[in-house]
């Protein structure tokens, strides 16, 4: 069998003779196990290249940015609510921020209680903090904006955000690095943060609102591999070998009956049997396809999704994006062509096909081929979900 699909490539006119005078299904069976396997390595090589902004809160995807979405984590003189109506949109900032109001006052203060202290040093240490503020009233500026990360009682690391949080009524994206650049206030420890402090200072007495949201400490880049190991076997995964199998034999039918059905709108007479075991054969295509893929991969640069691109706010991940295609031009480009190329390929196999059969003229299998193949993609993009050619 495997002499059989090797001459596929090299002499598919004889090996479709060979394959239709003797059908079996083990040819088709091994190039399913084979395309399992090339789509195993992929996934392997996906997962261990692309690196995560690790966040905490943890799981924003499940738990969205805790943080701003309960307000029992927050401590203030001013009265503290739940906003259900003003927040940032995006798939990591759920659908609340918290508000703080004070009466009459020129200064406001909150403070983020860290039930388990953070590290924010060293390889395993978060390396950014972001978080939003919104000045909804008063309409001026705050003369003096502080923040304070304070280490469990040893002291605490402070940074003036006023140049940063400059607008009202508009959200603020405050953006920090951690470590150097802050200055010290006793004897703070980078390993363990326990508690978050923000103060906005007005010349004059207001009634003061102010929104925070989408507070995370990130910056910690952790390969898929490394975090969710699982998605070798989990169905989301487009390379799983469970789903490998899956597509692989939705394809193979797919495109069998494609092949049976098509030359007899032409007046062709089909036999179901060869031309579905003949389908399993063309498919070999398709393991080379993940086999390139999965090389170009290994010698593309690794790919970093930071938070501006997980977190789907949207202006922020079209930036972040663009940042990240460029790095990948090249090899996309590459993946793009041989997927062209591939298509190329499939249809010049199905018409070989067709002839090997004697069942259609030239001019009719080719048509006949092309019409299989698009129909053939229409339904996969119908009813299987595509793996994709980037991340």
């Amino acid at each position: 069998m495997l002499k059989e699909i090797v001459k596929v490539i090299y002499a598919p006119h004889k090996a479709f003779k060979e394959i239709t005078q003797n059908p079996k299904y083990l040819g088709p069976i091994l190039i399913m196990i084979l395309f399992i396997a090339a789509n195993f390595a992929l996934s392997y090589t996906l997962l261990s290249k692309t690196y995560i902004d690790k966040t905490e809160p943890e799981e924003p995807s499940k738990n969205f940015d805790l943080w701003t979405e309960e307000k029992s984590y927050w401590s203030s003189t001013a009265k503290i609510e739940v906003n259900t109506d003003d927040f940032i949109n995006g798939s990591y900032y759920g659908n609340k921020s918290i508000e703080f109001q004070l009466t009459s006052s020129s200064q406001i203060f909150m403070e983020l209680n860290i039930t388990e202290g953070l590290s924010c040093l060293g390889p395993e240490g978060y390396k950014n903090l972001t978080f939003r503020v919104k000045i909804v009233e008063p309409a001026d500026i705050p003369s003096n904006a502080s923040l304070y990360l304070i280490s469990d009682g040893q002291g605490s690391f402070y940074k003036n955000i006023s140049n940063v949080v400059n607008v009202t009524n508009a959200w603020n994206n405050v953006t920090l690095s951690l470590g150097n650049g802050w200055e010290q206030l006793g004897s703070p420890n980078w390993n363990n943060i326990t508690c978050l402090r923000l103060e906005f200072t007005w010349p004059n007495n207001y009634n003061i609102k102010l929104l925070i949201d989408g507070l995370f400490f990130h910056g910690l880049y952790k390969s898929q591999m490394e975090t969710s190991s699982n998605l070798l076997i989990d169905l989301v995964n487009p390379y799983s070998p469970i789903n490998a199998f899956i597509q692989f034999t939705i394809q193979w039918v797919f495109l069998g009956g494609l092949l049976y059905l098509i030359p007899k709108v032409f007046g062709a007479k089909t036999v179901w049997r060869p031309l579905l075991i003949a389908a399993g054969f063309i498919l070999m295509i398709y393991f080379v396809r993940t086999v390139v893929f999965a090389i170009v991969y290994a010698v593309a640069p690794d790919v970093y999704l930071p938070l501006a691109y997980l977190g789907g706010v949207s202006n922020e991940w079209r930036k972040a994006y663009e940042q990240i295609y460029q790095a990948f031009a090249f090899p996309y480009m590459v993946l793009w062509s041989f997927d062209k190329f591939i298509w190329i390929w499939a249809i010049a196999l199905c018409t070989i096909l067709f002839r090997s059969l004697d069942i259609l003229p030239w001019r009719t299998s080719i048509f006949s081929a092309v019409s299989s193949f698009i129909l053939y993609l229409l339904l996969l993009i119908l009813f299987t979900p595509a793996p994709p050619i980037l991340l």
